[in-house]
């Protein structure tokens, strides 16, 4: 039997997540984005957000992925900032959960607290000019030291890289194994041979900073290893299963969003002596807007669903993001269309979430990557 309904619990926690969000975050943006937006950040984790998927005995919430997809929907709908919002997703299903889930007890009871609590901010050094979709070939280097290894390398684009205080870095350890010779590593961001790169200059997610990070024999003990040498491309695709299913449940919340504004905005503006939303081509574009949403919220439910009972869910996943970001970058496009020439200007926002959308069709794995995967469970 499939229950579309919410437990008075859940709705509960989805109504007071939205309400605070919309209070925290209703002023505007800042020059230095998230760097002055540590209230926020230490606000989503006094709500909970940043440690929703987290073991409680840990300092999360303990919340399956179909509870944790609907706070970052609350999020996404109720705080205005989405960079703000990608930004707690990444530290959270990048980086926070890799450490829940493959770290020892030492790390998980260094980091997680901290992590949970917004007193930390992760960032995740994947990416790299030559790898973005294809992991397996991370030019970033592991060698053996005594007593731990020594990174050398340079990731391309990591988000919170600036503001970060522990970064998750992969690195190759055996170039010979392929997908099997990544290793994950657990860094302090000021450890010895860490350095930042500049603020990157980008178009939109103001509120989640990013840089590039290079690695320049860097020494990480031990201790510091997620799971087993070797395991990094495993632990990777965990995290980017928490990531392609429960990230995007924060564009649902951007697209219903969108939705409230232009319903209102289509009944308050007048021409030809009626409301807007009296124009077949306005309402039909509406219309279409709201289906879209749904479709896309049903099946990024049904990924998360099967996530929570531990099926196989790479098909689900995959038509779930692919459905969400190109549905929510539809979305922003129509608004600003609805919206006219306000939808130009900066003032109401609406320019801003069109430019917050377009990375969603890139990052987590591209639409083509997305296509590729659903093609292969198809077994085309």
């Amino acid at each position: 039997m499939v229950d579309f309904g919410w437990n008075a619990e859940q709705s509960a926690r989805y109504e007071h997540l939205l309400t605070r969000l919309r209070q925290v975050c209703k002023d505007s943006h800042t020059e230095h984005p998230l760097g002055g937006r540590r209230r926020h950040w230490r606000c989503l984790g006094e709500l909970g957000v940043l440690g929703s998927c987290v073991p409680a005995e840990h300092g999360g919430q303990g919340l399956g992925a179909l509870d944790t997809a609907r706070v970052f929907e609350a999020a996404g709908r109720g705080c205005r900032h989405t960079g703000l919002v990608f930004g707690a997703s990444a530290h959270l299903f990048a980086c926070t959960m890799p450490i829940a889930e493959f770290g020892g007890p030492g790390l998980r009871a260094g980091f997680l607290p901290r992590l949970c609590s917004g007193e930390a901010i992760a960032g995740n050094a994947m990416t790299e000019t030559e790898a973005g979709s294809d992991v397996s070939r991370l030019a970033t280097s592991a060698r053996r030291a005594p007593g731990g290894w020594v990174l050398n390398g340079k990731k391309s684009f990591v988000s919170n890289g600036p503001v970060a205080d522990v970064l998750l870095a992969y690195a190759t350890t055996d170039p010979r194994a392929g997908y099997l010779g990544q290793t994950a590593f657990v860094v302090d961001a000021g450890s010895p041979g860490v350095r930042l790169g500049p603020t990157m200059a980008k178009m939109g997610l103001d509120d989640c900073v990013a840089c590039a990070v290079h690695f320049e024999d860097c020494f990480v003990p031990d201790e510091r290893v997620l799971g087993e040498p070797g395991q990094g491309g495993p632990i990777f695709q965990r995290s980017m299963e928490w990531e392609r299913a429960c990230l995007f449940a924060g564009y649902l919340g951007l697209a219903d969003r969108l939705l409230d504004r232009v319903k209102e905005h289509a009944r308050a503006r007048r021409q030809y002596g009626a409301p807007i939303s009296r124009l077949q081509a306005v309402s039909h574009r509406i219309a279409d807007m709201a289906t879209q949403v749904e479709s896309a919220r049903l099946l990024l439910y049904r990924a998360c669903w099967q996530l929570d009972r531990g099926e196989p869910a790479d098909l689900a996943i995959a038509m779930s993001k692919l459905a969400v970001s190109e549905g929510v970058l539809h979305s922003a496009l129509d608004a600003v269309r609805l919206f006219g020439a306000r939808g130009y200007l900066s003032e109401d926002g609406i320019e801003a979430a069109l430019r917050d959308t377009v990375p969603a069709v890139i990052f987590s794995g591209t639409s083509d990557i997305q296509r590729q995967l659903i093609a292969r469970e198809l077994h085309l």
